[in-house]
């Protein structure tokens, strides 16, 4: 009886579903082919994953560690993102930070930012719903002369340079999944006032964060959200993903926001520099093999 039930109810479940996502490009245009979306789609995310693998060579050259953040509006993005840069200012001067605001219009958060003492850059999209690649090169430009300001060696005094450029993209759930930047990681930001089961209502964006944050705990008394279901939802579409639940306002899971960024930080300074390691040896190499076929063309004559 009770298996007759739960088929009804899928039945009754399709028949008032309207699925437009489950063609092999996932996304109905009309007047396009499933096919000829997937081309567009490819053209176009390959034009900007190029300049993003340039951003990323970029970054990295400067020492920099590129954190993008993506979430709905009114998450509360710009309020942790300021509450972050006095935290790391009072931890010391080892932290140099930037900021790459994304809006559609306005620089009220790029103004909220500069407040704090550090550098912004606002890029307005118009009526696009996103940040790209060749947005952030341009940012990037203007901002890289902080980086050199502050110089380019590796330590204040006793402690290592930790240099951090946050990319607060336009608040959008959907789009901004789809397209790199040249970040380390994505880090999905999602307010206890917007309800628990967003991971699996936006899964391609869940999916593509290294960390989930939950922010303005402060409110759970006042709002219905399960903070254990939500963890679980997006551990469905992304089962590594990371978690912290945190207030930017009365400071709960702040320090672990902070460590998590200091890892974060120092773990792309090992791997660039196990990279730049290897290269070494592998030029040593290539050198050594020329030398050696130097000398026997040398023996022969």
């Amino acid at each position: 009886m009770l298996g007759q039930q739960a088929d009804a109810a899928a039945a009754e479940t399709a028949r008032d579903t309207l699925h437009f996502g489950t063609g092999v490009a996932r996304v109905s245009v009309p007047g396009l082919s499933q096919e000829r979306a997937i081309r567009l789609e490819r053209d176009i995310l390959g034009a900007n994953d190029r300049v993003a693998q340039q951003n990323r060579a970029h970054f990295r050259a400067h020492g920099v560690s590129a954190l993008n953040l993506v979430s709905s509006p009114g998450s509360g993005k710009t309020t942790l993102l300021c509450a972050t840069i006095e935290a790391l200012r009072q931890q010391g001067p080892q932290w140099e930070v930037a900021v790459i605001e994304g809006d559609q219009q306005t620089s009220f958060d790029a103004e909220r930012i500069r407040a704090t003492g550090v550098p912004a850059i606002q890029v307005n999209t118009g009526k696009g719903c996103h940040l790209d690649a060749p947005m952030v090169a341009e940012a990037f430009a203007r901002l890289h002369a902080h980086f050199h300001h502050h110089g380019d060696g590796h330590e204040h005094g006793h402690a290592a340079v930790r240099r951090l450029l946050f990319i607060e993209n336009v608040g959008n759930l959907v789009c901004p999944a789809m397209w790199d930047l040249g970040e380390t990681a994505k880090v999905a930001v999602l307010s206890v006032t917007e309800g628990d089961d967003k991971p699996l209502k936006y899964p391609d964006m869940f999916a593509a964060a290294r960390l989930m944050i939950i922010n303005k705990v402060d409110l759970l008394p006042h709002v219905r959200f399960d903070v254990n279901r939500c963890i679980e939802m997006a551990r469905r579409v992304n089962p590594t993903i990371e978690v912290i639940a945190l207030s930017a306002i009365s400071g709960e899971g702040m320090p672990v926001w902070q460590d998590w960024l200091a890892r974060v930080v120092d773990g792309e300074h090992r791997q660039a520099s196990e990279a730049d390691a290897e290269a070494l040896r592998a030029r040593i190499s290539r050198l050594e093999a020329e030398l050696a076929q130097a000398r026997a063309a040398l023996a022969e004559r």
